[in-house]
């Protein structure tokens, strides 16, 4: 099979349905919480409660996805038609949820629990598909890297308008005392534009690469998946990191409005900024890994991670503004140098267990990794409710000098650790492009009638590794 490469059109086109994501993802990993808790009324150990038991519904629905996308195909593909069909409820969906019903606490918990619950449901329906096309946009691991380039940069264009957009305009809209609706109209100009993202990615992308996907069971696809070793370790990377993303990314609008003692904009300012520095991360990192190992690169930014991490606890006191805002942009640029490498190297374990195993298991592993980010989630949605719950946080008050001190924990040195556990895990992954080009060529081989001895020789070359 020659390589294929990609358009500037298509590579765009596919980084829009990424900004369609993340107008969910970004709004999930940094305002959700604080949204529940400051302007919808939840406790925030009953928030801690909702962003976690919500996550166990993504433990059958992730898996099914992976395998409803495996079985099925049509005339437009395997993946695009979930752009197609899903893009107008998944929109309906985020509006919903940050919609505040005037009604009584129990009231409003449940209607909490069924819009996060739909929110999910359709995150899911276009997400698996969406991490899983770019295994049949390309087959050349070079362009799948400089896809997931313009994939992560546009999606810190989403992380950027909500940061921006969403606390301003949720303010000013009637003043503080609907800031309620404010963050309803908000979300809801955000949920319109990721329906036409995920319409424009169905219209410019094309599935070009064929797997041959065999129908097998549920518990022996599992099974597949338990001995690629490579896959494992994604997934526990994808955990931890998550963990870590989420709780320093749901903290950052307390720490700006009460560490820094700062107002809407300056919310807005200092969650933006953390945006803006992941937004260069993306171009940094695709500089970095034209001439450097991604895989040492991934690794040693992590651990740089909970170095600066460290660092920003200590060094920034609560008038140090200016000071707060350079180390978050550091620690923000640091921290996302991974993130191209990351979405490429899943593509590439799946090739990885097809040359060691001999069967290809591509839809539930995509899945897995899908849910693993959302396990991840809700693990870091519980810790943030439990730890403000823990440090006597209280909504729209001054806070204590014990509560202030818990944000600042929050959002470096804690977040940190996952981090260093993160790159530490990362020592574990031994798939550089060298090592992927030997079982990309063992899987091609394997798809000849003629070269029945490639796969055995290829899983010898892996474990020889």
């Amino acid at each position: 099979m020659k390589t294929q490469k990609l358009s500037v059109l298509e590579k765009v086109g596919f980084g829009a349905g990424d900004m369609a994501v993340n107008v969910v993802m970004s709004s999930m990993m940094l305002i959700i919480t604080y949204f529940y808790t400051d302007v919808f009324g939840m406790k925030a150990s009953d928030v801690g409660l909702l962003l976690l038991l919500v996550r166990f519904v993504d433990a059958f629905t992730d898996p099914m996805m992976g395998m409803i996308t495996d079985r099925y195909t049509t005339r437009w593909g395997r993946y695009r038609p979930y752009f197609l069909f899903v893009s107008v409820p998944f929109g309906i969906a985020v509006f919903l949820t940050f919609s505040t019903p005037d009604w009584d606490y129990n009231a409003k918990l449940v209607w909490a629990y069924a819009t996060y619950i739909f929110v999910t449901l359709m995150f899911t329906a276009v997400t698996i598909p969406y991490i899983s096309i770019i295994g049949v946009l390309t087959d050349d691991p070079k362009e799948r890297l400089s896809a997931n380039g313009y994939r992560l940069f546009f999606a810190k264009i989403a992380a950027f308008l909500v940061t921006i957009i969403v606390p301003i305009l949720a303010e000013s809209w009637g003043g503080k005392d609907q800031v309620a609706a404010g963050y309803q109209a908000a979300m809801g100009i955000m949920a319109l534009m990721a329906t036409l993202l995920f319409l424009f990615c169905f219209f410019t992308t094309t599935e070009r690469v064929e797997h041959k996907v065999e129908h097998k069971p549920f518990g022996q696809q599992l099974r597949l998946l338990v001995k690629n070793d490579q896959w494992l370790i994604l997934c526990a990377v994808c955990v931890v990191g998550t963990i870590g993303y989420v709780v320093r990314g749901s903290v950052a609008a307390y720490y700006a409005k009460y560490y820094l003692g700062g107002d809407a904009k300056m919310m807005s300012m200092f969650l933006s900024t953390g945006v803006v520095a992941a937004i260069l991360a993306m171009v940094v990192s695709t500089w970095i890994t034209k001439r450097f190992c991604k895989v040492k690169l991934f690794r040693i930014s992590q651990i740089a991670v909970a170095a600066i991490s460290i660092v920003m606890y200590f060094a920034v006191g609560q008038n140090d503004v200016v000071l707060a805002f350079v180390v978050y942009f550091l620690l923000s640029l640091v921290v996302d140098l991974h993130a191209p490498v990351f979405w490429s190297a899943i593509a590439e374990a799946v090739d990885y267990g097809q040359a060691k195993t001999g069967k290809r298991v591509s839809g539930l592993a995509f899945g897995g990794i899908s849910f693993c980010q959302k396990a991840g989630m809700g693990l870091a949605g519980f810790l943030v409710g439990s730890l403000l719950t823990y440090f006597n946080y209280q909504p729209d008050q001054a806070q204590s000098g014990f509560t202030l001190n818990g944000i600042a924990l929050m959002l470096s040195i804690i977040p940190g650790f996952f981090h260093f556990l993160m790159g530490a895990l990362m020592y574990r992954y031994k798939i550089t492009d060298s090592f992927y080009q030997e079982i990309k060529k063992g899987v091609l081989e394997e798809s000849e009638p003629q070269a029945v001895a490639a796969p055995v020789e290829n899983r010898q070359f892996i474990n020889a590794k």
